[in-house]
């Protein structure tokens, strides 16, 4: 195979996965159209590449499947204030994905995703730093570090994140509320200790930055189509067809990095992969993201803040419940609280949105080929990681699709692991 090179490429999703894949591909000579019902350049754009909390974040290695964390849900779950919330009404459809989860949720289990992650987590910064030298992030990325806060009821499961990170060799300053305060002193005292990841970077405007990539994706021959992509199937060896309601696309291998949307379309190809959604929400204070020089998150909460263009962006909690369920007000109100408890001078709020985070119960992504049709790739399932994770995606699954060695190992990320 040294000299095969792939004829076409489709990718079914234009949010940050999709965008760098097709971005690296091209840059491998390959021709590439990447589909989406919106344009990414167009104000109607509001997907989890739009709305996230713009972090990137290679030291966040611990996921949920962790037995601390689960022996806490309950409690999360019946208060009306916490950072967990279900709707109850979309249970039965989680059935597989809780029960995958609880086989997930023990140390081992924990520690192989925290390995796992890390491995693609400590390619994460370069891989966006490559692509930030082709583009022109001028006011759209920030290089101040992000700290994380925490109360002393959970000390616990603070040490055990902090060893975790320690073990794998992860740069962390543990800090006092006196040096929290020297470095954000708006910040109201309802904290006691925390930590500071100085290594790591924000987004200032997370779409501006895709909107750059698309825009450099173009720019090197890329293809973008505005259809909204019903099906799709591999129909031999050296060929994919991509349906839309109206026309068909064919191409010789096919990406799905449709995020939180993917199962519809795994379902089809007959993989009972267990993916859902965690829907996470955001609020804007304008004019406020001075109040803070850095992203700022309240792990007691589930919550945090970002400095953005748009201003102070309040994100946060988990809520189950599926793609369809409308905007939750209580959600709204508890990010809105928890803002103002860390930042009481926050006055009004707007730009009130709900995403849709793709997450599987042992939180590792799926990245490589489907089971049955090897030349349909999957690119998703990233859940709070997707924006972290785009760069290093994009070179990952550009080389899957080429065929290409990698010293990386990449079977914890295959979807053989839910057969």
């Amino acid at each position: 195979m040294a000299n095969y090179k792939c004829k076409s490429v489709g990718i079914i999703g234009s949010g940050i996965q999709g965008i760098c894949s097709g971005l690296q591909l091209i840059k491998k000579g390959i021709p590439v159209t990447v589909f989406d019902r919106y344009d990414p350049l167009s104000s109607e754009f509001k997907s989890a590449s739009y709305g996230n909390a713009g972090h990137f974040s290679p030291y966040a290695v611990l996921q949920f499947n962790r037995p601390d964390i689960l022996y806490d849900v309950p409690k999360m779950l019946f208060s009306s204030n916490g950072p967990l919330a279900l709707k109850w009404g979309y249970v039965p459809k989680m059935t597989q994905w809780f029960l995958h989860y609880l086989k997930n949720c023990n140390k081992k289990s924990m520690l192989y995703t925290a390995k796992y992650m890390h491995q693609i987590l400590n390619l994460s910064i370069d891989s966006y730093e490559e692509i930030f030298r082709e583009i022109d992030t001028t006011n759209l990325v920030e290089k101040k570090g992000i700290i994380y806060v925490w109360t002393n009821q959970n000390l616990k499961s603070r040490n055990l994140e902090i060893k975790v990170r320690r073990d794998l060799g992860i740069e962390q300053k543990l800090l006092t509320q006196k040096e929290i305060l020297e470095l954000e002193p708006n910040l109201s005292p309802v904290f006691d200790s925390g930590v500071i990841f100085e290594s790591a970077m924000h987004a200032k405007d997370p779409h501006g930055i895709l909107k750059e990539i698309f825009k450099l994706f173009l720019k090197k021959g890329g293809k973008f189509i505005k259809e909204d992509i019903k099906s799709l199937k591999q129909i031999s060896e050296s060929e994919t067809v991509i349906k839309s309601e109206n026309r068909e696309y064919s191409f010789e291998k096919t990406v799905i990095a449709s995020g939180a949307f993917s199962k519809n379309l795994t379902d089809q190809l007959g993989e009972k992969i267990p993916l859902d959604t965690e829907r996470g929400y955001h609020v804007h204070f304008k004019d406020m993201a001075h109040l803070i020089s850095r992203p700022v998150i309240f792990l007691d909460r589930g919550f945090g803040m970002t400095p953005m263009n748009q201003g102070l962006r309040a994100v946060g909690t988990v809520e189950l419940g599926g793609l369809k369920n409308p905007i939750s007000k209580k959600r709204i109100g508890y990010v809105i609280k928890c803002a103002k408890e860390l930042l009481p001078q926050l006055k009004e709020h707007e730009d009130e949105w709900l995403g849709f985070r793709p997450t599987l119960p042992d939180f590792l992504p799926i990245l490589g080929p489907s089971l049955k049709n090897k030349n349909i790739i999957y690119a998703f399932g990233h859940h709070h990681l997707g924006w972290t994770l785009g760069a290093v995606t994009g070179k990952i699954v550009s080389g899957i699709v080429a065929d290409e060695k990698t010293n990386l190992d990449l079977s914890p990320y295959s979807s053989s692991r839910f057969k």
